[in-house]
């Protein structure tokens, strides 16, 4: 009986896991109609989106968890941290995921930075010497051909993408290691949910320092704003809340194998909404990626 509970159990972690995925599956798509369909500059949509995201993430956080969610301001070690992973980790991963979608699509954008794994492990191996399991070099050299295939259709002397969206596809997977190891050093004693709040909040003020969102703001169409709407809910505050869900119910290494499949919605999402064209040459490359990917967490995952 405890067996089946435990069964039921890690079914409903899976299943928050994978409603977190394809929500920010839907996200990736939703970004590629704001950033090419209407053409909204990459720092005003920052602003945007980091502000509202920010500012509902923390009423959120303090319905929950009321004046705590000032505590991580009490050590300026966690203080600092914070804003690195705030700068270094959200709002470069943010920009370079946008400018890989407006230059690019969002379905290439995705899978470049799906490889965050990757450069988590070679930064592993530079910074603190960790030699890499022989699964790591397995799945580095599986990646490595299905990004090949998957951004030059097979063809060595073309590229199915810009070069400034390869570019910015592979920043986007290195800002996405940072996203992932730099918040762990507060993530021990906070909640994510605050950390992640504070930190959109921090991203909201520098990036409207740049550009705030009152000035030279763009027409406001129905499109727009239900577009801006599901990327900062859909893409942000609900998958976050779901994700953390199922931690209560599943083991991270069986949520974290699930993130494989959001680079497949937004593949799926852009051939039906965004006319993506695609040989079978493509879709092999996709696959290898995120084959790679799973072995990678597999192998590395929490016992």
């Amino acid at each position: 009986m405890e067996n089946n509970l435990t069964n039921k159990q890690v079914g409903k972690g899976i299943f928050w896991a994978l409603i977190a995925s394809c929500m920010w599956g839907i996200s990736g798509t939703v970004l590629q109609v704001i950033s090419q369909g209407e053409s909204i500059p990459a720092s005003w949509f920052l602003s945007a989106r980091t502000s509202g995201a920010g500012v509902l993430l923390l009423i959120i956080s303090f319905i929950k968890y009321q004046m705590h969610i000032f505590d991580v301001f009490k050590s300026l070690r966690t203080v600092l941290w914070l804003f690195a992973y705030a700068i270094f980790g959200l709002m470069a991963n943010l920009l370079t995921f946008y400018m890989s979608v407006q230059e690019g699509n969002a379905s290439a954008a995705t899978i470049l930075q799906y490889l965050s794994p990757l450069f988590i492990v070679l930064g592993s191996l530079i910074f603190k010497h960790e030699r890499p399991m022989r699964s790591d070099l397995i799945a580095f050299v599986i990646a490595m051909l299905g990004v090949f295939l998957a951004i030059t259709h097979g063809n060595i002397h073309s590229l199915a993408i810009s070069n400034s969206a390869l570019i910015w596809g592979i920043l986007s997977g290195v800002t996405a290691a940072f996203y992932v190891v730099l918040p762990k050093p507060i993530t021990k004693d906070h909640s994510p949910m605050i950390v992640l709040g504070w930190a959109l909040i921090i991203g909201g003020i520098l990036f409207n320092i740049h550009q705030p969102v009152w000035v030279n703001t763009p027409e406001i169409t129905t499109r727009l704003v239900l577009s801006m709407a599901t990327v900062i809910l859909v893409g942000t505050i609900l998958p976050f809340w779901a994700l953390l869900h199922s931690l209560n119910f599943a083991p991270s290494a069986v949520v974290s194998i699930l993130d494989a499949v959001q680079p497949v919605v937004t593949f799926v999402l852009s051939l039906l909404f965004l006319n993506l064209k695609f040989n079978i040459t493509e879709l092999i490359g996709s696959i290898l990626v995120i084959v790679a990917i799973t072995i990678i967490q597999k192998f590395r995952s929490e016992p």
